[in-house]
């Protein structure tokens, strides 16, 4: 599975304004809904289900990441949205940490393998320490667009 598969470029936000963590989840949610990925009746619940999800177990994977997600009944098909900080959000990271970059995975609850598929992708790539940085060296959405695309297209970049 490639980014471009499930990744609404449309959502992207190349400087999150949001500077705590359930703000950022607002903010990215509240992007996918913009961009026609969400119904606006679902917003609130899908709100509601990532920062519940995030309560239960951080999912600031370290390295200046974290990957909010969630499965839910509205979504039809795996959608994210990226959101890039540049001053950092404290999501309780592993390694303690601040967090510059949020993918947010909302994933239908009758499709579990396209989550994981999701998940693998995103987690492959991320280990990257090059991708990484240049991805939060991107100074707009269009610019992670491109960086995704090319990874997509050469995954070892």
């Amino acid at each position: 599975m490639k980014f471009s598969d499930f990744v609404c470029f449309e959502a992207t936000i190349a400087e999150l304004q949001s500077s705590r963590r359930d703000d950022v989840i607002i903010e990215l949610v509240s992007s996918l809904e913009k961009a026609g990925q969400l119904k606006k009746t679902a917003k609130e619940e899908i709100i509601k289900a990532v920062i519940k999800r995030e309560n239960e177990a951080s999912t600031g994977m370290g390295k200046g990441i974290a990957l909010p997600h969630v499965k839910h009944p509205s979504v039809k098909d795996v959608i994210a949205a990226i959101g890039k900080s540049s001053i950092g959000i404290d999501f309780s990271a592993l390694d303690k940490q601040p967090v510059y970059l949020v993918i947010l995975l909302i994933s239908p609850v009758n499709n579990p393998d396209k989550h994981l598929q999701a998940m693998e992708n995103i987690f492959k790539v991320l280990q990257q320490e090059k991708f990484r940085k240049f991805l939060r060296q991107s100074r707009n959405a269009e610019d992670i667009e491109d960086l995704l695309r090319e990874i997509d297209e050469n995954p070892s970049l």
